[in-house]
């Protein structure tokens, strides 16, 4: 149902699961284990992944601190996105990735789920893509307020909530679990 119609793949995106990153994030070790099952059945599937990572101060591109964790294996000829801000759209070339693979709908996995997941779901469905936000595949660390600390947990549950039947004309946004996606 998405805005590309001359397109009919998906594929299978992982945000920045970094070493600075997910250090601290709610839930880590069974976040990336869903990923690492959502990678090995896209790769099964023949889905493209699509790896993105992010570089800012404290994270130069080919740091210690970029390298994405240990217990993801990206292959040599999946697609990787570096980005430098929120959007794995902004001034990146994922939109022409996904053009040259023939992706209409994306799956989206990664951390932060308050931060660049949000953003980059968003940035999709704004776009025209279909998006399923992968409710058990995302994270994020506890948000410290002026009024004090918002835990990880709820935000991760907040950005479930709110890409619940969300749609846009022509185009829809999900929610699933790692054990019922479908590639």
């Amino acid at each position: 149902m998405s805005n590309f119609p001359d397109r009919d793949n998906a594929a299978l995106i992982v945000i920045d699961v970094q070493n600075s990153v997910v250090p601290d994030a709610w839930n880590r070790d069974g976040v990336i284990a869903n990923i690492n099952s959502l990678v090995e059945q896209a790769r099964e599937a023949g889905t493209p992944v699509i790896w993105v990572q992010h570089s800012e101060e404290g994270m130069a591109i080919g740091s210690d601190n970029w390298q994405i964790v240990p217990e993801l294996k990206p292959l040599e000829n999946e697609p990787n996105i570096r980005k430098l801000y929120r959007s794995s759209f902004e001034e990146t070339n994922l939109e022409s990735v996904l053009a040259e693979l023939k992706v209409e709908h994306l799956f989206i996995t990664g951390a932060q789920s308050n931060n660049c997941v949000r953003h980059t779901t968003h940035a999709a469905l704004e776009r025209g893509y279909d998006v399923t936000l992968v409710e058990d595949a995302h994270t994020t660390s506890d948000s410290q307020w002026d009024s004090g600390t918002l835990p990880a947990s709820v935000i991760v549950d907040e950005t479930n909530q709110n890409f619940m039947n969300y749609s846009l004309p022509g185009r829809v946004a999900n929610i699933e679990t790692t054990e019922k996606v479908i590639f």
